[in-house]
């Protein structure tokens, strides 16, 4: 069984910044790819930024320049780091692990950008 549990998420002022990072426990082949994404309320679930086990990365165009994703393989670790933040930034950000073999998700966590 192969559990993703993020961390990091909290409250933040615009400008500021926040990391968080999704551990992946269990059995995953190490070529996948890493990512995160965002659901707003009323919103639907967006791409944010993904990063292959090759270390390939793509952003949304809303965050290019402010997020860097990164992941550590041998600890089968992702991160995200968000510089800049936008009240606009504030979702739930869920992790998710997928290869042609398995597509997982995290429960996700709370980012809020607000004064």
């Amino acid at each position: 069984q192969v559990q993703l549990v993020e961390s990091g998420g909290g409250l933040v002022q615009p400008g500021g910044s926040l990391r968080l990072s999704c551990a992946a426990s269990g059995s995953i082949f190490s070529i996948n790819v890493m990512g995160w994404y965002r659901q707003a309320p009323g919103k639907e679930r967006e791409f944010v930024a993904t990063i292959s086990s090759g270390g390939s990365t793509n952003y949304a165009d809303s965050v290019k320049g402010r997020f860097t994703i990164s992941r550590d393989n041998a600890k089968n670790t992702v991160y995200l780091q968000m510089n800049s933040l936008k009240p606009e930034d504030t979702a739930v950000y869920y992790c998710n692990v997928r290869n042609p073999s398995y597509d997982y998700w995290g429960k996700g966590t709370q980012v809020t950008v607000s004064l």
